[in-house]
Formats: C-alpha cells, structure tokens, sequence
C-alpha cells in the first residue's frame, strides 16, 4: 500500500530529514511504499530509497495523494502559526485535500503549537474526526484545550540507531546551536570555554547548513561539522559524552544514541520532549555556569522514560495504519 507523508522534507534539515528516515524505513519494513512530499522529490527518492513528489506543485501533489489510500500529515511542527500563517494553511490544505478526496488521514507524531487564537480554530476545525498522534504530552494538552481528542506517540526518529561498533569519548562535548537563536549562541560561547578549561573537546554540529554554520563557527569549539545527513549527525552523537541543543533533533538523536543531554528550550516543542524525557532543560538566556556543570557530569534523562518513547514511536506505525 501506498502512504503519502508530508512534512518539512527536502529542505535541508537534518532534524526533518531524520524522521523522512526514519518513517520511509519503519513503512517500507511493514510492507508499504512510502510517497514523501518533498522540496527535492529526486533527491528525497534516491535518499530514501522510496517514491516522491514535490510538495508545492499541485499536479504531483494531488497525484501522489490520489495514489495513496493513507496520507500522514507528519512528523515534525507542522501545524503551528509561530512561523508564518502560510506555513499552517499549507499543511491544513494537504490534510483538507486528502480528505476530499475521500483518504485516510492520520496526524503523525507532530509537535502541536504554538498557534494564534484562529490558528487553534483553524487546527480545531481541521482535526476534528481524524486520528491525531503527537509526539509530546504538551501537544496533548494544547489539542485538549482546542477540544480536539488525541493520543500520545513519539518521535519515529527515536527509531534510528547509530552505525554499529563506534567508539564513544566521554570527555567530548556535542554543541547543536540554533543561527536565529542568537542569545543561546552567545552564551553557549561561555559554556565552550568552560568545557574546554575543564578538559573537554567540543564539537559544534551543525543541523541546517545554511542557517547554522555561523552559529556552529562561532562557538569556538575545537571542530565544526556541518551536515544535512541525518545519520552522521547520529552517528556524532553517539561517539560523544553528552549533548547540549538548541536544535530539537540534536537531543533526540542523543536520546537515540543513548547519549546524556540537556535541552535549551528555545520553543514549546524543545521543552515538551524534554518534560516527557525527564531531561534538563534551560531557557535561551541560559546560565552557562549551570549547563557547562551538568555536561562535566553528564547529567542524565530518565532513561526509562525515553524507552517508553521509542515503544510508542514503534507502535504508532500499526496504530497510524490500522482501520
């Protein structure tokens, strides 16, 4: 079977690109063909192994939904107005045109908010009917507050494993920075001196290339890597002591690597999945006495917490599909 799934695919994001991973495996490994909406339909095709389309063309797109019997909307934040309004009328319009023409939609595992008061209505108004999954008990509550019912998932790149057999540096430190979250990365600049006085290597990741690099550089940390390639971004992680992001992938390919992080909750969806990580959690004008602390000691999340994460992010493939 066919499932269409659209997201924030193609446009070179290694957090986005991590769940356009992890979902085109976790279908293609249940039997089903996955049909990613994507900026760069060849790129994503010849990535994933799987069919794609472009996002934005309305031929392919109403071609690759009439082909599809399920579309999930997801994952990621998609249905927030925080960005531009025209990002949540786009993807309310793709779940509006699936249903018309009469498909299974399922919200998949998205992160809900922030939303204007007629953004919720408009979401409210949207969801109402469908089976929604969110990746965060925030997200819960904000649908419970719009009167729209949903269920708890995870995040289907908590699915993804590091390449077997790679060493891990307990004395190296992984810095995600965000390029528009400039008081985080000013103060981050702090925590790189801290950790390197006290013996650590710091290694600045990148997540967005075109958005991030300055960030990354300026952090002065001892090494820069600038990816779109979600599995080297795991593969850095999961060879490192402990993370510190900004980026909201950085700490779940962490939690996936098994790696101990502390989150800066530049958004609600930062904080919503370290709440239900049971992780530290800083605002953007960190104390960075305080964070570079919890990295020397490689303050842990409840890790207990991020393998109930994982089961529901595995489950929430049958639970998406299933009638």
């Amino acid at each position: 079977m066919r499932v269409a799934v659209s997201g924030y695919y193609g446009f070179g994001n290694t957090g986005d690109e991590a769940i356009a991973l992890a979902i085109t495996r976790e279908l293609k490994k249940l039997g089903h063909t996955p049909v990613l909406l994507s900026n760069t339909p060849a790129e994503s095709a010849a990535l994933y192994g799987c069919e794609s389309a472009a996002r934005m063309s309305p031929g392919p797109l109403l071609w690759a939904l009439l082909r599809s019997p399920v579309v999930l909307s997801g994952g990621g934040g998609l249905l927030q107005d925080k960005t531009s309004a025209r990002t949540l009328a786009y993807y309310l319009g793709v779940i509006r045109a699936a249903r018309a023409l009469g498909k299974r939609v399922v919200v998949f595992n998205q992160s809900i908010g922030p939303l204007t008061p007629a953004g919720g209505r408009k979401v409210a108004g949207v969801l109402r009917g469908l089976r929604v999954l969110v990746r965060d008990h925030g997200s819960l509550d904000t649908l419970g507050a719009l009167d729209v019912r949903a269920e708890i998932g995870g995040d289907p790149a908590l699915l993804l494993e590091p390449t077997p057999g790679l060493p891990r540096d307990v004395h190296r430190v992984v810095i995600a920075p965000r390029g528009d979250v400039t008081d985080a990365t000013e103060r981050l600049k702090d925590v790189t001196r801290r950790l390197q006085a006290s013996g650590r290597t710091v290694t600045a990741l990148s997540f967005m290339p075109d958005h991030d690099d300055a960030a990354a550089h300026a952090l002065g940390a001892d090494e820069v890597i600038s990816t779109r390639d979600p599995q080297l971004a795991l593969d850095t992680i999961a060879q490192s002591g402990y993370v510190i992001g900004v980026r909201l992938h950085a700490v779940i390919l962490a939690a996936a690597a098994g790696t101990p992080f502390s989150a800066v909750a530049y958004d609600p969806k930062v904080q919503g999945f370290a709440d239900d990580a049971g992780a530290p959690t800083h605002p953007t004008a960190l104390d960075a006495s305080a964070v570079s602390d919890e990295a020397l000691r490689r303050a842990a999340p409840d890790w207990s917490a991020i393998e109930d994460m994982k089961l529901r992010a595995s489950e929430s493939f049958a639970r998406a599909l299933r009638r």
